[in-house]
């Protein structure tokens, strides 16, 4: 005989499948996105600590609305399209303009140079190995002190550059640079880079020059500002400085970024938790069947994870990542979930007559406040991993990051395919077996164990193994938290209450729950 397929749940199933996949490859990478447009950590954490306070403040608000008026479809579809605009809109952040960078420029009885020196080894490598060899056509535009100008106007064999027009004249370096050399200090991460000048002829301020700085006059040295018509030097030597958060507020470009963020991090809210109030309206009375809907969630989730780890590495060259692909995979994917959605069917049939106050009651319950204060706890955990492990691994992966997305991909998958579903499947049989409350602290000791580990690792890829311990974290906290949260919710009451469980909780992914 053949099987028998439910028409009715095939939109939901291609929900989760469509939402999953088209949220996986812009989620996780945000946080190093930030960090690579310069932002801090600290401006970082403080934007991922701002956002669950904003879905906080907006789940239960759209949840009362889904509940009161009965617009479940109408604002899960909206929420999905809001979703995908406010991702595809963090494409067009506006670049920070970059200042020209500064080295330093000596003169002495030898000649000429500049440096600049910098604790990342990964710049030291890559200009050591690409500019042995090569000669750099510069300009430097250097204050000048009194007794520069001194030493310029009666050591270095010019006419016409004397005298300056008052004795803190800038002076501009048109010269051809080569000779370099290295010099990494062995007791600290610090190397400075020197390009010198061979045959110490050059043009000052548009007249031909000889430097010549005699050693019985003051020394000669100045920063400068430097121009070699090479973006690719230019990036590396203006090694870009740490956005602060003082600085970040006053930036336009941080606004736009961090708002698309806030947007879109409202609409994922939503679509999870009125999509599961759907689910469960659709199911009705075959509530076991939930774990089925969601388990295309987890496919979805974890197929395009590695998939759009892969092609950012593809599409990338060297450390600094390309992530346009991520952004048109995201719109695409949920394009075809608010596709799917208009194909649901979904009524609910009990509705509260006062909402607000079913919802408050179950504050007043002791064993209510404790679950709320574990969720609580579970939350400040997987915001940490999900926000700052992939800056982690990078931080591990050195200078040798080409791989680095790719890594963070199969990561991903591991914990949905390795970790989560099998949990999620036997979710079940788990908490018949040892109970809710034996199950809150297994997980407990699982973030435990797995926040240790992290702590020794010195190979990025050793973390593979690692995220199987996302299966206790993240899936049978889920597991737990969902159930709990289903079985005390009063009827009519569904979607508030799972907001008000979630709120703590980053939207991040979609999940399966085994019911």
């Amino acid at each position: 005989m053949r099987p028998k397929v439910d028409k009715d749940l095939l939109p939901m199933k291609a929900h989760y499948f469509f939402f999953n996949a088209g949220t996986a490859p812009v989620v996780p990478f945000m946080p190093t996105l930030a960090k690579q447009l310069g932002y801090s950590n600290v401006v970082v954490g403080t934007m991922y600590a701002i956002l669950p306070v904003i879905g906080m403040l907006a789940k239960p608000l759209c949840g009362f609305i889904a509940d009161r008026y009965q617009r479940h479809r109408s604002l899960f579809i909206a929420a999905e399209i809001l979703t995908a605009v406010a991702f595809f809109a963090i494409m067009f952040t506006p670049a920070i303009p970059q200042q020209l960078p500064s080295v330093t420029f000596h003169c002495h009885a030898g000649g000429a140079n500049f440096h600049f020196c910098t604790e990342d080894q990964c710049t030291l490598n890559e200009i050591e190995r690409d500019y042995q060899d090569k000669a750099l056509a510069c300009k430097l535009n250097c204050p000048a002190q009194a007794f520069m100008w001194d030493i310029i106007c009666k050591d270095w064999n010019t006419t016409g550059l004397c005298p300056p027009p008052n004795d803190n004249a800038d002076i501009d370096i048109s010269a051809t640079f080569t000779n370099l050399l290295v010099e990494r200090n062995e007791t600290s991460n610090e190397g400075c880079v020197f390009f010198s000048v061979p045959h110490i002829h050059a043009e000052v301020n548009g007249h031909n020059a000889t430097m010549y700085c005699p050693s019985d006059k003051p020394y000669f040295s100045s920063i400068c500002s430097m121009d070699c018509n090479d973006t690719y030097l230019d990036s590396k030597i203006a090694d870009s400085p740490v956005i602060s958060t003082t600085a970040a507020m006053g930036l336009y470009q941080f606004w736009w970024f961090f708002g698309m963020l806030i947007i879109s991090w409202i609409g994922m809210a939503a679509v999870v938790s009125i999509g599961d109030a759907i689910c469960f309206g659709i199911l009705g009375e075959r509530a076991h069947l939930y774990g089925k809907q969601r388990l295309y969630g987890s496919v979805g989730w974890g197929i395009f994870s590695i998939l759009a780890g892969v092609l950012v590495d593809k599409m990338s060259n060297g450390v600094e990542k390309d992530y346009t692909i991520v952004f048109w995979m995201t719109a695409v994917l949920i394009g075809l979930d608010v596709v799917a959605s208009m194909k649901l069917k979904h009524t609910q049939t009990h509705l509260s007559p006062n909402i607000l106050k079913d919802v408050g009651q179950m504050f007043l319950s002791i064993r209510c406040l404790i679950f709320f204060i574990w969720c609580i706890f579970i939350g400040l955990g997987t915001a940490l991993i999900w926000n700052f492990l992939f800056v982690h691994l990078e931080t591990l992966g050195g200078c040798d990051a080409t791989y680095m997305k790719t890594l963070q991909g199969f990561v991903m998958s591991i914990q949905c395919f390795c970790g989560e579903l099998p949990f999620f499947f036997f979710s079940g049989w788990i908490l018949k077996k040892i109970g809710h409350v034996n199950a809150m602290s297994m997980v407990l000791f699982g973030f435990g164990v797995r926040f240790i580990l992290y702590s020794m690792l010195q190979d990025p890829w050793y973390v593979l193994p690692i995220e199987l311990l996302n299966g206790v974290t993240f899936g049978l906290f889920y597991a737990t938290m969902a159930s709990y949260a289903s079985i005390v919710a009063p009827p009519g009451t569904e979607t508030t209450m799972q907001r008000e469980r979630e709120k703590i909780i980053p939207p991040r992914k979609t999940k399966i729950v085994n019911k």
